[in-house]
């Protein structure tokens, strides 16, 4: 999240907060209303993204599923999840994907689940920041957001420490005990169209244990492509950007 004061409004008041409270917002850390107002609206940030950059691949699934970086500068850009058997280009948000640091699995042999964890490359502060994932349980032609992990300082390196995965039965979060070399596992359910962040529906629930007591959970979890980590090369930029702006 961005340093110093959280700047948040309605999607109608979105443009005019913005601009007379005169500091920054960020796109994980809106409603889904602020997220579609500030898709049109542009961002307040010194990056300059470029349409002209060329595209990289900053994750893949498999051979047909995969996370693009589009309009960026120095892997600050759009970021878009792609499934070219379904003929899906979904943008899902906007920063730098190797701002989440901690390993990354999708394993849902459906294809429905995916998981897609954000994290901020700053320093947050006294109050810390927020650090959300997106989810889809449609193959991704929709996202949801929800956070996990809170009043973090600095949430880049805090996500050193979380492997998240999104298999056949529901999200996993695994976070690293700072003592003992255990995780604590928190596992949200996935059904079609499920909104994690109201009341689930009678019957459904989320679980808690610790990754100890169900050892084989975690090795049991593969993305397809072997691929655990975001990935983007900064020193790519547009054919009339030099590497030294």
């Amino acid at each position: 999240m961005p340093m110093g004061v959280k700047c948040l409004a309605p999607a109608s008041l979105l443009i005019a907060a913005l601009t007379l409270a005169g500091c920054q917002t960020d796109y994980e850390d809106m409603t889904a209303a602020q997220h579609a107002a500030y898709s049109g609206t542009g961002n307040v940030y010194t990056l300059k993204p470029d349409p002209n950059a060329p595209i990289q691949v900053t994750y893949r699934i498999d051979d047909h599923r995969f996370l693009s970086l589009e309009n960026y500068d120095r892997c600050y850009g759009d970021n878009y999840f792609n499934d070219t058997r379904l003929v899906i280009h979904q943008k899902v948000w906007t920063g730098d994907p190797t701002g989440y640091r901690g390993r990354l699995i999708i394993d849902d042999p459906s294809g429905l689940n995916i998981v897609l964890p954000t994290a901020e490359n700053t320093s947050c502060g006294d109050r810390g920041c927020t650090s959300y994932f997106a989810y889809s349980t449609d193959s991704g032609r929709t996202f949801r957001w929800i956070d996990y992990k809170q009043y973090s300082s600095r949430p880049s390196e805090d996500s050193e420490k979380f492997t998240i995965a999104a298999a056949n039965d529901g999200i996993y979060v695994f976070q690293k005990r700072v003592y003992g070399g255990d995780y604590t596992v928190s596992k949200y359910p996935l059904i079609s169209g499920i909104d994690l962040s109201r009341p689930y529906p009678a019957g459904v629930h989320d679980e808690s244990f610790m990754a100890s007591k169900r050892p084989d959970v975690l090795p049991s979890l593969h993305t397809p492509s072997g691929q655990d980590h975001y990935i983007c090369d900064a020193s790519l930029r547009a054919p009339n950007v030099t590497t030294s702006q």
